[in-house]
């Protein structure tokens, strides 16, 4: 990572004399200035007299801990990024460091290139005190980059508890620190966690999601540390896993708490070493990556219950946010509502509906259990039984039963005595059997389909999309995106 401020000022205290040397000439060769010191008293001699962009300092001195310096200088609301430097294995004192507010960690032995792109990044860091200090600072003038502010625009709402969450992300982004985001299904815990990382120094390095929930158990470690040619049945190249993809960024971990407890031992081992090994490889690989993680479940439970590990818990959840469902924030439907018929609008080709007031309010008085992404289920439905400027507003009844269709398509109603139990659904089936038909007819060309139908192309995607209808997997030239 190149240096950003070759003047930055770096002050390193170790009370080994060797050490402390190997830093200090690592450090001049990147071009920063550097003081060095031995004990806490040199320490706080120093900082005294001078402001440093960066403070490094080992765990363990011969007067006391360097974790005392970070509490000084936090106290003193002082601008310094503080890095740690713990003893190998020692993933309590790491934890510690990043709760007491250190902007990174590093383990014993020291991987030079790791410490010299950890300091990079701590020098490239913007300094957050004052806004830690002020929680009631507007988020869109708060620094945040042009692609950070994008990521916050997509967190709609102006709520307390909306505001709350943004202004914690700016806070939480500048660390290493890792961030559990938890809350209920369809909240938006990666639109937080992609926030994080787009608020923070490692916005330009990659994003790598990953749904914990989603990998077979037999692939986890393969693609979680990645493979050597040979390592396994069909293994041909060397293949790298999320952590070297994620390498320089950020790995956001959704569902981790899915994850069986064999995994979740490595993945442990992964977070506080910072090391992995490939399977098949004798080497372990250093990587440089923030851990964001997700869930909608009570992890704390789930280490009572024992299906979650208690030492894992702790290690990814330095950093709580909470966010809160959709019924406890009313207040930001209609800008929400706003917000996804926009979206829905623009993706079916049509002008943007405009939801009523008695609309707003019927929505308001539902419990929404799959939050946004339920009511964005709810306004799809809404727009596909509107006239185009009007909005039919149907919320699925609970206590209907799935009505389950055989392969031919759904039944007619030529059987005065038969009645769809849920009307929507029975006209969604509707829909795609002809839409099937139409697109069968075409060899699945969607352009002739949605000429057949009297639908521009932009409406049958839309469509395609809404009622999830499978098509060839093969190279459509008439539908590459506008």
């Amino acid at each position: 990572m190149t240096n950003a401020k070759s003047n930055a000022r770096i002050l390193v205290v170790d009370d080994e004399p060797d050490l402390r040397t190997l830093y200090e000439l690592t450090l001049l060769r990147e071009g920063y200035l550097v003081d060095t010191a031995g004990d806490l008293q040199q320490a706080r001699k120093l900082l005294a007299e001078q402001v440093f962009d960066v403070l490094i300092t080992d765990m363990r001195l011969p007067d006391g801990i360097g974790l005392s310096l970070i509490t000084e200088l936090k106290a003193a609301q002082r601008g310094e990024r503080c890095v740690v430097i713990t003893a190998y294995g020692s993933a309590e004192n790491a934890v510690e460091a990043l709760k007491g507010g250190a902007f990174d960690y590093l383990t014993k032995p020291v991987d030079l290139k790791q410490f010299r792109r950890v300091i990079a990044s701590a020098v490239n860091s913007p300094v957050t005190s004052a806004l830690a200090m002020a929680p009631t600072v507007p988020v869109n003038q708060a620094g945040a980059g042009a692609l950070g502010q994008r990521a916050l625009d997509r967190l709609v709402g102006e709520s307390s508890c909306m505001r709350q969450i943004k202004e914690r992300i700016l806070k939480v982004a500048t660390s290493m620190a890792p961030v559990l985001v938890t809350g209920e299904s369809g909240t938006g815990k990666e639109l937080v966690a992609y926030a994080i990382h787009a608020n923070s120094h490692r916005a330009k390095g990659p994003w790598v999601a990953v749904n914990c929930s989603a990998i077979p158990e037999a692939l986890l470690e393969a693609e979680f540390f990645g493979a050597k040619k040979g390592a396994y049945t069909g293994a041909l190249v060397d293949r790298e896993g999320f952590f070297q993809a994620a390498s320089g960024g950020t790995l956001f971990l959704d569902e981790i708490g899915d994850l069986p407890l064999a995994m979740q031992s490595k993945l442990l081992r992964a977070i506080q070493e910072r090391r992995v090994r490939p399977l098949g490889s004798t080497q372990e690989d250093v990587v440089d990556v923030r851990i964001v993680s997700a869930t909608h479940k009570q992890l704390a439970e789930e280490v009572e219950k024992g299906s979650f590990r208690q030492d894992l818990y702790y290690r990814i959840n330095v950093i709580d946010m909470v966010i809160a469902p959709l019924r406890e924030r009313t207040e930001d439907l209609p800008e929400l509502c706003k917000a996804l018929l926009s979206r829905i609008a623009d993706e079916a080709g049509i002008a943007t509906p405009v939801l009523q007031d008695d609309a707003l309010e019927q929505l308001a008085s539902l419990p929404l259990a799959g939050n946004v992404r339920e009511l964005e289920n709810l306004l799809h439905r809404a727009v596909a039984l509107g006239d185009g400027t009007s909005l039919q507003l149907e919320p699925p009844n609970p206590s209907h039963r799935s009505t389950r269709y055989p392969a031919d398509g759904p039944p007619t109603l030529a059987d005065a005595e038969w009645m769809p139990t849920d009307l929507q659904q029975y006209l969604d089936a509707q829909e795609r059997s002809i839409l099937s038909r139409a697109l069968q007819t075409t060899d699945f060309n969607r352009s002739a389909a949605a000429t057949r139908l009297g639908l521009s192309l932009r409406q049958m995607r839309y469509r395609i999309a809404r009622l999830h209808i499978d098509t060839p997997n093969q190279d459509d030239p008439v539908a590459a995106p506008d």
